[in-house]
């Protein structure tokens, strides 16, 4: 049995977290039984019993069949709540709405997740309604525009040698490629993203350095197709000083609050 901070973990919880986090990642692909208890390696029994308390209790549900079984609502209620009572994300939206109606295109706020991204608040463009980020989304940081920012805050040794997940034929998978992105990243203070984690889209991050070790960023999305020199340049103007308001901002608004780990 594995340790946390020098606690034994409890197997029966760990089981059920394992269990949410499988459901979850599977999205709109529900799973049967015998899937879920071979993947956690768990007897079929044991497996039944605790699908069946979860579902009671609303964070499985499951078909008419009672054969197939996905994540359950009450996810999303507590996903919800997360976003409700964190101070910065409170903080941070304004400011998003600002930069989307300054530029009119899709404005996205992530948190770093260990190797993922994850998205905690999004303003749509208008003008393209065709972006599959979304909140609760998570991203490989490699791939994107937030995590790249984010990485960039982080030393190398950090990342894990790889090789990466290709998302696109633009991403980067291996870690001297990464790395030298994350140079250049950090050479001109925000990361770009050229169609890297989605087809057809450029983005570009830059970090909101708050909290240290830096954990949030904010970033921009933009069709390829309307994305011109001038255009660009507004974008990375824009962005830097919606930036440079939410980071004078944030420590005045922390104030007394609960500084999260």
């Amino acid at each position: 049995m594995s340790e946390t901070a020098g606690v034994r973990e409890v197997k029966s919880a760990a089981r059920t977290v394992e269990l949410l986090e499988l459901l979850a990642a599977r999205g709109d692909r529900p799973a049967r039984l015998q899937e879920l208890a071979d993947e956690l390696g768990v007897p079929r029994s044991s497996m039944y019993a605790l699908l069946q308390t979860l579902i009671s209790r609303g964070w499985v549900r499951t078909d008419i069949t009672g054969s197939l079984y996905g994540i359950g609502i009450h996810a999303l209620l507590t996903g919800t709540s997360y976003l409700d009572s964190d101070p910065r994300v409170r903080v941070v939206r304004p400011y998003l709405d600002e930069a989307s109606d300054a530029l009119g295109e899709t404005i996205h706020m992530g948190r770093l997740d260990g190797r993922d991204v994850a998205y905690l608040a999004t303003r749509e463009s208008h003008e393209y309604l065709r972006t599959i980020s979304r909140v609760g989304r998570r991203l490989p940081a490699h791939a994107g525009a937030l995590g790249k920012a984010l990485l960039a805050e982080h030393p190398d040794t950090e990342l894990p040698e790889g090789p990466y997940e290709e998302l696109t034929p633009n991403t980067r998978t291996t870690r001297e490629t990464l790395t030298a992105d994350l140079a250049e990243t950090r050479a001109r203070g925000y990361s770009v993203d050229r169609e890297e984690g989605v087809p057809g889209i450029i983005g570009f991050g830059f970090a909101l350095r708050y909290d240290s070790p830096t954990q949030d960023a904010i970033s921009c999305s933009v069709p390829v197709a309307r994305l011109t020199p001038e255009h660009e340049g507004r974008i990375v103007a824009v962005m830097r000083e919606i930036r440079g308001k939410i980071e004078a901002t944030v420590p005045a608004a922390g104030g007394a609050a609960v500084h999260w780990r």
